[in-house]
Order: structure tokens, then C-alpha cells, then sequence
């Protein structure tokens, strides 16, 4: 007997509903805190801080999500859905009481705590309340919840913060998470277990964490520290030590944080890897397309936030087609591959973008990567649920959004880096080839410097010009042209790059084994996840 039919319609609807109200409460925590920084920064005075407002969220909700996953496996789904929901909004309070940014950048890393939490447990819940025909059109929809909260976030953020204050963006998360507290706890189902905290991986959550934990610091730092100084290579050997001890620990372990045997099977395998690589496409496009807008078209702040939206609608709309299309299609695979090929044509379409284009042409562009980017989100968890036995549910499910996160991390980095690096030559080679008398060439440096920083600011750059003398004018119009032509050649490059790994990551998805659907209930509310007969995973995948 299936979840479903366990279940009552009304308390099945019930507690799919909380699921999304707790998909909802960490998701639009992301979009919504970016919003207000410049308001919070303003008021806590801690400008050195600000990259860590959102690093500290990264690090530790990356690092608890293969934890969380594991035990959810071990103990149930319920206590730790509604543990993650609880600490959450008591995380998201401390954060609007918050009275420097030390202080907000600690609550914000307990507050990653417990999202990695709920991302690790909201999309195994679907796998344990509905049968694999039905789940993938569920994932749709939660894929479109993701989705939304991109869409509603920084208009919700911004109103708040000029409304209220932007405390309310984190007091914000406390009605959100009483009804969907309110939902889980009477609808969901407890699923009983044999474990006990004996059989948890004490060493190797430990070690996990000590590995994962200075990697993702050394790459995110790489933004104001070189690939070679100290700190970054001291935290990165730090980490290859750790996980190396970490992989050896897990092929020993009784009851492994992370099973690497599971990447046997060819669905999970090919699953996790095109998380990864995807995750390039996702994140340079969130991170680097504002650039675009903002230095080399012009657009105001405000403008340009509402022009990323169009990319979720994609999303949202894709992410639903293939939830419906999977139970439909044999060979689902080429899903995935169609989503990679049109995330690479909107990032090659993206590098073509120049100072003459208009803005409709970028949003065409992330529209097309938003719709390839939603085929992959509900595609690759159904499969490899459907794939694996019951007992590596959570585990599964929880890598996928663990490694994407990984994957979001090391292209920020790496492209972050890129773009450093590039960009001021690139720039000056674009002023240099203007041919200025060298008077006007050193008067004007100062507005470029070799860098679009200056682009951000319209106000700024129209007053700065209107205080030149008229016959100087003409030739300042000519520098920041030239610098927007630099920066617009720099993104182009990284947007081509970005491509080219799209490129592993769509020879990835001819590989993946599709596993069947339309099959047989999966025994959700009976069996213990410890005490279930071993399978064989080739054979399941």
C-alpha cells in the first residue's frame, strides 16, 4: 500500500502542502535578504562583512545537507522537516534582532543550518508520500515553488525594507513558518525506524565538515584574495586532506554519511554529475547577467531586478512540463538533454550581447537558459528516486541539491576570478585604442581606472559629467563607452566559457539509465529503513 492511499485526500493535500510552504520559507530566503543588504549595511555599518552575510548561509547549509539526508533516512523525514522549519524561523528572528554584522553573520550561518536541512528533506518527502508515476508531476510543481520564490523575492524584499525596515525580512519567515509548522505536524506521517544514534557516522560527519567547510571558504574568498596566497591554499590543502580522510572513513563505515558505492548506479552517477555542471549555467547567469543590464546597457538597479524575472518564469513553466512529460516519454533522458542544450544556446546567445543590444534580447536569453535549467530540476530527482531503493531516498535526493551547491560555489569562483583577472586589460585596451591626447587620457583615467564600477552608478556618472567642461564632454562619452565595450568583451568570454561546460554536462545526459515510473508501489509508511534487505544497485538503476 502506497503513501497515497494510506493517506487521506485531505491530509495527503494537507501535508504536501506544508512540504511546499517549507520549500517556499528557504527559498525565498535567498532571493529576498539580497534585496535589503545595501539598507542593512547602511544601518550596521559593516561593510567588510557583506560577503559573508551570504557566505556564512552557504557554507554551512552545503555542508548539513548529505547530514541531514542521511539521517533523515535513518530516523524519519517528519522530525527533521519540522526540527529544520522550528530553527529556521528561530534563526530568521535572531537575524532581524541582529545589532552589528558579526552578529548577523553568525545567525545567518545557523540559520544555513537548518536550510540545508530542509532542502535535504522537502523533495525526499514527495518521494515518500507519493508513488514514482505521480511524484514526478509533484516535483513539477515544487520546482515552480522554487522558482516563484526568484520571482517574488526581491519585489517582496524591497517593499519591506522601504516599507518597514529590513528586520522584516527575516521577521518575514515567522507567519511563513507557523502554518507550514502547523501543516507538517498534522498531516505528515512518522515514519518509524530501527536506528539509533549509535548507527550514526559521528567520524564522518565530523570529517565531512572539517573538509567541506575551508573548501568553500578558500572559494569564495578567491574574490578579494589571489588563487595563490596563503590563506586560499592553506584552507584548500586543509580541505583535500580532510575529504581525502573523509572518502577512506565512508568505504568503512556501517551506515555512511555519503555511500560512494551508490554511484554505481549510472543514474545516480549521471545524476549527480550534470548537478554539478549545471550549476555553472544557473550561477553565472544569476551572478553575471546584472552586469550585463546594469554596466553595459545601462539599466537602473531596480530595472534590472525585474528583468531576471522573466529567467524563473522559464524555469517555472519548464519545471511543470517536465514533471507532466517524464511518465509520458520512454526515453526521458533526451529531457535532459534538450534542458542542457537550451541553457547552452541562451549562454552562447548571452555572449553575443553587446553595447547596441536591447534589453529584449537579454531576456530572451534567460529565458531560454531559465527553461532548460527547470527541464533538469524535477528530471534528475525523480530518476534517481525511482532508481534506488527506499532506503537511500533522503541520501539521494539530499546529494543532488548538495553537489548543484557545490557546483554554484566553484563557477562563482573560478568565473569570479576570471572576470578580475580579464576585465581591466580588456578595458584598457578599449581606451587605449581611442588615441586621447595624453592630458585628456590622464584626466579622464579616474572615471575608469579599469574598472565599470563607475557604470553602476547613473546619477553619479551624469553628474560627474555634467560638471565637465562641454568641449571635454564628448571625450568622457567616449571613455565610458569604451569601458562598457571592455566589460561587455569580458562577460562575453565568461559566458562562452560557461558554455563550454555545459558542453560535459550534455554528454553527461546521454548517459543516464532511465529508471522506470510507472511501477509498483514503493512501501512508504511500512519497513524500517535500517532493516530492509540489501540490493543490488546495478540491477535497481
Amino acid at each position: 500500500m502506497t503513501g497515497e492511499h494510506q493517506l487521506s485526500t485531505r491530509r495527503l493535500v494537507v501535508a504536501t502542502f506544508g512540504t511546499m510552504m517549507a520549500l517556499l520559507l528557504a527559498a525565498l530566503d535567498q532571493t529576498i535578504v539580497g534585496t535589503a543588504m545595501p539598507r542593512i549595511v547602511a544601518d550596521l555599518k559593516g561593510l567588510d562583512y557583506y560577503a559573508w552575510v551570504t557566505t556564512a548561509y552557504l557554507v554551512t547549509s552545503t555542508v548539513v545537507v548529505p547530514v541531514a539526508g542521511k539521517l533523515g533516512d535513518m530516523f524519519g523525514r517528519k522530525p527533521f522537516l519540522l526540527a529544520g522549519m522550528i530553527g529556521f524561523v528561530a534563526a530568521s528572528a535572531l537575524c532581524g534582532l541582529s545589532q552589528d554584522m558579526l552578529m548577523l553573520v553568525l545567525f545567518r550561518g545557523l540559520q544555513g543550518l537548518f536550510g540545508g536541512v530542509l532542502f535535504a528533506s522537502v523533495f525526499t518527502v514527495i518521494g515518500d508520500l507519493y508513488t514514482p508515476e505521480r511524484r514526478s508531476r509533484i516535483q513539477g510543481l515544487f520546482g515552480a515553488v522554487f522558482g516563484l520564490s526568484s520571482v517574488v523575492g526581491p519585489t517582496v524584499g524591497g517593499y519591506l525594507t522601504d516599507n518597514l525596515t529590513w528586520r522584516w525580512v527575516f521577521y518575514v519567515n515567522i507567519p511563513v513558518g507557523v502554518i507550514a509548522v502547523s501543516a507538517v505536524l498534522v498531516a505528515l506521517p512518522f515514519v518509524r525506524s530501527k536506528a539509533t544514534w549509535r548507527d550514526i557516522d559521528f567520524l564522518g560527519s565530523f570529517l565531512l565538515a572539517a573538509g567541506m567547510v575551508p573548501l568553500l571558504v578558500a572559494l569564495s574568498i578567491t574574490r578579494d584574495h589571489a588563487w595563490t596566497s596563503w590563506q586560499v591554499l592553506g584552507l584548500l590543502g586543509i580541505a583535500v586532506v580532510m575529504l581525502v580522510a573523509f572518502f577512506f572513513e565512508e568505504r568503512r563505515a556501517e551506515n555512511p554519511v555519503v555511500p560512494f558505492f551508490l554511484f554505481r548506479n549510472r543514474t545516480y552517477a549521471v545524476s549527480m554529475i550534470t548537478a554539478f555542471l549545471t550549476a555553472f549555467g544557473m550561477f553565472g547567469t544569476i551572478i553575471f547577467v546584472p552586469l550585463d543590464f546594469q554596466g553595459v546597457l545601462g539599466v537602473s538597479v531596480a530595472n534590472s531586478g525585474l528583468l531576471i524575472t522573466p529567467m524563473m518564469l522559464g524555469l517555472i513553466v519548464s519545471s511543470t512540463a517536465t514533471g507532466l512529460l517524464m511518465t509520458r516519454i520512454k526515453y526521458y533522458r533526451y529531457l535532459g538533454t534538450l534542458g542542457v542544450l537550451l541553457m547552452m544556446g541562451g549562454m552562447y546567445l548571452l555572449a553575443q550581447i553587446t553595447v547596441h543590444s536591447s534589453q529584449f534580447e537579454v531576456t530572451r536569453d534567460i529565458v531560454i537558459i531559465g527553461a532548460g535549467l527547470g527541464v533538469t530540476f524535477p528530471l534528475y530527482i525523480n530518476a534517481v528516486q525511482a532508481a534506488l531503493p527506499r532506503q537511500y531516498l533522503g541520501v539521494a535526493t539530499s546529494q543532488i541539491q548538495f553537489w548543484r551547491n557545490v557546483g554554484g560555489t566553484v563557477s562563482t569562483a573560478i568565473m569570479g576570478s576570471i572576470l578580475s583577472r580579464i576585465m581591466p586589460g580588456k578595458i584598457t585596451d578599449q581606451i587605449n585604442a581611442l588615441h586621447l591626447p595624453p592630458q585628456v587620457a590622464g584626466s579622464l583615467s579616474k572615471f575608469s581606472g579599469g574598472s565599470p564600477q563607475a557604470l553602476f552608478d547613473p546619477a553619479k556618472l551624469a553628474a560627474t559629467r555634467a560638471g565637465l567642461p562641454p568641449q571635454v564632454r564628448p571625450l568622457f562619452d567616449q571613455v565610458i563607452t569604451a569601458v562598457k565595450i571592455g566589460l561587455a568583451n569580458t562577460l562575453h568570454d565568461l559566458f562562452l566559457i560557461a558554455a563550454g561546460v555545459l558542453v560535459l554536462a550534455l554528454i553527461a545526459t546521454f548517459f543516464l539509465k532511465e529508471a522506470q515510473l510507472k511501477r509498483g508501489a514503493v512501501q512508504v509508511l511500512e519497513g524500517a529503513a535500517e532493516g530492509e534487505a540489501p540490493v543490488d544497485l546495478e540491477a535497481a538503476g
